[in-house]
């Protein structure tokens, strides 16, 4: 039975068609896969049905109710939950003041009844398997958490539909796992859900059917057991699309970075060399230390022991301005939170480094900046009309390559990139692929964290596997696949000796 059914919606932004007469309908107690590299109109088509924006032209209707001019208080009146990307809590209240935020509990005296509240919060985290102090402020919550607090919430909303964007970004696989038997059993209930992904083997897993829009328009729609993975990034992205890896054999220099018996706050005893033009693929289960590591060689976090030697040089890190001083740069994983100056247009997002290492300097040469901002433009091929757009206009790929141009113009050689891809579409990621493939040509040693394997055998000459804070093992390239990193990743193959060469 038809839950919801959007016919002909179209959309403008100032003359700009980013919508295009596009169908879209969900049925009742299933999980929907809607698609698209990012800027293809899926946000804008799940922000109109959640009352964000107001469509120019189309019909909705949602269970059985034709919606006509929907705010953000009908739609979720209606029944409609949107768990977003970037996740709407406050982190200075509690869980449970999250959670009952509008939908406060009272007492006979019309006082706020916080015991109930958190009572009922705790049979919800129950029913769910989630566990979640709801008295914690949602600050001390790890993303991971914060991620399920708000699916959580959703759930606790009564919602008959949710959609759900980029859920697992955070998550690690066993959350993922959780997440998804959560899914299941809300489903056979009788809810339904829009999930909004990149990755193929989820959407593959979990999803009962399929909508692809592509440049703002309907692509194609159907059961996700009729089709595959290659078929629907063709359809996602078009005649461009290349399975082919992007990898090229290069000659490597001297060893550049390297840790000695290193030790930190999450890893232990981490012995590795890279060598100048080097791309070395880390990976592990969420958790197994790679993220602290890369976080103590950038000097966000402290060393605790052992060495760090850069071109020969201990280093002794006391903050992040002493790595910058050393070429180091660093994208972290999650752009929003700890990249991308949400407040500052592309220009001052790319030269914000710059600046803070020459703070000398108290005036910025405007017309020099932007010389460096057009030539990073130009080599990384960042889709943006002008330098003075905000950074939060543009899609999450060209966002992640502001970021990398940001430490280019720092001249940074030794990149640490955590997770670069995320929630990135596949046309985005093949672009990052093969920069990052150009700048270790260039010279540049470059370190990549991810949990996507496939990602290392596209780009690595080396992949190093964590589990528990220390390296399994550093697999040559040719060595590199899904299962056998798994089997160090899980420690099912015990560690064995680490070989740099």
């Amino acid at each position: 039975m038809e839950l919801l059914k959007m016919t002909d919606i179209s959309k403008s932004f100032s003359g700009v068609t980013v919508l295009s007469h596009v169908d879209f309908s969900v049925e009742k107690g299933e999980v929907h896969a809607l698609l698209g590299e990012n800027g293809a109109g899926k946000s804008t088509l799940m922000n109109i049905l959640a009352g964000v924006y107001q469509r120019d032209s189309g019909q909705i209707v949602f269970d059985g109710e034709n919606m006509h001019d929907i705010s953000v208080q009908r739609s979720e009146q209606a029944g409609i939950a949107f768990v977003h990307q970037e996740l709407n809590l406050f982190n200075d209240l509690k869980v449970y003041e999250n959670m009952f935020l509008r939908k406060e509990i009272l007492t006979k005296l019309h006082t706020l009844n916080k015991g109930a509240m958190i009572a009922r919060a705790n049979e919800l985290f129950e029913s769910l398997g989630v566990d979640i102090d709801p008295n914690v402020l949602v600050s001390e919550l790890e993303t991971s958490k914060k991620q399920l607090l708000e699916i959580a919430k959703a759930i606790f909303a009564n919602a008959k539909l949710v959609i759900l964007d980029e859920p697992t970004t955070s998550l690690n696989n066993n959350e993922i796992d959780h997440l998804f038997s959560i899914v299941r059993r809300l489903k056979e209930q009788g809810k339904s859900f829009i999930f909004i992904s990149h990755k193929m083997n989820e959407i593959f897993t979990i999803a009962d059917t399929y909508t692809v829009l592509r440049n703002g328009c309907f692509i194609n729609a159907g059961n996700i057991a009729d089709t595959t993975p290659e078929e629907v990034t063709k359809m996602m992205v078009g005649n461009s699309y290349s399975s082919e890896g992007v990898y090229q054999k290069r000659e490597l220099g001297e060893v550049v970075l390297s840790l000695e018996h290193a030790s930190g706050q999450g890893f232990e005893d981490v012995n590795l060399q890279v060598r100048k033009g080097e791309i070395l693929g880390l990976t592990g289960l969420k958790g197994a230390g790679v993220s602290q590591t890369m976080q103590t060689i950038f000097g966000a976090r402290p060393l605790l022991s052992g060495k760090i030697l850069i071109r020969g040089k201990e280093i002794k890190h006391e903050n992040i301005h002493h790595a910058m001083k050393e070429k180091v740069g660093m994208i972290p994983s999650n752009r929003k939170e700890n990249s991308v100056i949400p407040d500052f247009n592309l220009l001052e997002n790319n030269y914000i480094s710059e600046h803070t290492l020459s703070f000398g300097k108290q005036y910025i040469n405007k017309k020099k900046e932007l010389e460096i901002f057009d030539k990073h433009k130009q080599a990384l091929n960042i889709k943006a009309n002008s330098p003075e757009d905000m950074i939060l206009s543009l899609s999450g790929g060209n966002q992640q390559k502001v970021i990398l141009a940001r430490w280019l113009t720092t001249e940074a050689d030794i990149l640490l990139l955590d997770n670069p891809t995320q929630g990135i579409d596949v046309g985005a990621k093949a672009e990052i692929y093969r920069l990052i493939m150009e700048l270790a040509e260039q010279g540049k040693t470059i370190l990549v964290n991810t949990l996507e394997i496939p990602e290392i055998q596209k780009i690595a000459d080396r992949c190093a596997v964590f589990y528990h804070g220390h390296i399994q093992t550093i697999l040559p390239r040719e060595e590199i696949n899904e299962e056998l990193v798994m089997l160090y990743a899980t420690n099912v193959k015990q560690a064995t000796e680490v070989k740099n060469g």
